[in-house]
């Protein structure tokens, strides 16, 4: 690890603060959080959302899924370090074969041979990572442009940032065609769960609210630890690393 991201987890560590005993949403920056919220709906009202709808209308389904197929790719070798760091060496070794598989045999991950094959993505972060090693989960929070997160998970981003890889030996323009992968992954990702995100955002009664529940169930789900109910996270995609 490098020692930026040496320095973001310690401060991370440091800096999640627990919730109070018997809260199950910690959210002392609530205000704050709506207005960021209201400004990241707006965004997408305006942006987002018909710039993703053409998108989807206009490039063909088989272009879309191998986008989305190479932007995942490029996670892989994050995922290898964080499962490392985490001490579960069996993922380790099933996302690194994954790679292997995709980055040759699919094609630098544009098709994905591995998961025909029954070697299944085995996604993490370093959140994630953060979770192992003992830190609390924090606020919650609304980051612009990026959606839901909780302190420990936007650290988490942060370092993910400089863990991977791939970050660090890919050059000019490689980086670049890497960087626009991933946008129009995102774009992809908006248009395949557009009436589900349609449904939080414009037709709930309290779309902060309810993008805070589903985002704070799901996480804590994929953590392992107990929720009321599972649900279904349409943020999953989009906001995720």
């Amino acid at each position: 690890m490098s020692p930026w991201a040496s320095a973001a987890a310690l401060a991370a560590l440091a800096a999640c603060s627990p919730a109070p005993p018997g809260a199950d949403i910690h959210d002392p920056y609530e205000a704050q959080n709506r207005r960021v919220h209201e400004a990241n709906r707006e965004i997408d009202r305006t942006f987002l959302r018909g710039t993703s709808g053409t998108y989807g209308d206009v490039i063909p389904e088989p272009v879309r899924r191998g986008l989305s197929n190479f932007s995942s790719n490029l996670d892989l070798p994050g995922d290898v370090v964080n499962n490392i760091l985490q001490g579960r060496l069996e993922p380790a070794v099933q996302n690194t074969f994954r790679f292997v598989i995709n980055t040759t045999v699919g094609i630098g991950g544009i098709f994905d041979p591995a998961t025909s094959i029954g070697v299944a993505h085995d996604p993490t972060d370093f959140g994630e990572t953060l979770h192992v090693w003992g830190a609390p989960e924090g606020a919650y929070l609304e980051v612009p442009f990026i959606g839901p997160s909780t302190e420990r998970d936007l650290a988490g981003k942060v370092v993910d940032m400089a863990l991977n890889p791939l970050n660090l030996v890919l050059e000019s323009p490689e980086r670049e065609y890497a960087l626009g992968a991933k946008v129009m992954s995102r774009f992809g990702d908006r248009y395949r769960y557009s009436d589900f995100i349609d449904s939080i955002l414009y037709e709930s009664a309290d779309s902060y609210a309810q993008a805070r529940l589903l985002y704070l169930q799901n996480r804590r789900y994929e953590l392992g630890q107990e929720v009321e109910e599972e649900a279904y996270d349409p943020y999953e995609d989009i906001y995720a690393e």
